[in-house]
């Protein structure tokens, strides 16, 4: 792996998909932990609402879409579409998808990896926007309109 791999944040990149691997795995191997029809609904909810919020926030980021959490030097500050509501709306994908999986399988050990995600995306999200305010001068105002994860919460 070259120097360029770690510089752009690939040990995030493989550290999320590792817990990703867990939580499929979790929910294919490790099923029907409890029998629950609105748990299912929920976790098939939760899928869907993360497959929108994905496709949108891949429509919006366009060419600037990559795989790591540091943008590329020759990527723009997308502040439009989904972007306008949440700084995050790939991560936000990840976790309903993640916690819709687990619920739909009825699977405690892929809710586990689930919640596990969890500060690990935050915590991948605050690295991305210390690079993102690196690159981008009005990246500190977007910030402080435009909430990391849930409008207008968090």
């Amino acid at each position: 792996m070259s120097s360029t791999f770690f510089e752009r944040g690939g040990l995030w990149m493989l550290g999320q998909n590792l817990l990703l691997v867990f939580v499929g795995a979790g929910g294919f191997f490790y099923r029907n932990h409890w029998h629950h029809v609105l748990l299912a609904r929920c976790g098939a909810f939760l899928l869907l609402f993360a497959a929108g919020c994905g496709l949108a926030g891949a429509i919006s980021l366009g060419r600037n879409l990559t795989p790591f959490p540091r943008p590329s030097q020759s990527g723009r500050l997308v502040q439009t579409g989904i972007y306008q509501f949440v700084r995050h709306p790939l991560y936000v994908a990840v976790f309903c998808a993640s916690v819709g999986w687990a619920l739909f399988c009825a699977s405690w050990p892929a809710l586990l990896a689930a919640l596990v995600l969890a500060p690990v995306l935050d915590a991948k999200a605050r690295r991305e926007e210390r690079w993102l305010q690196q690159q981008f001068p009005e990246y500190a105002s977007y910030e402080q309109r435009v909430r990391r994860f849930i409008p207008w919460v968090y």
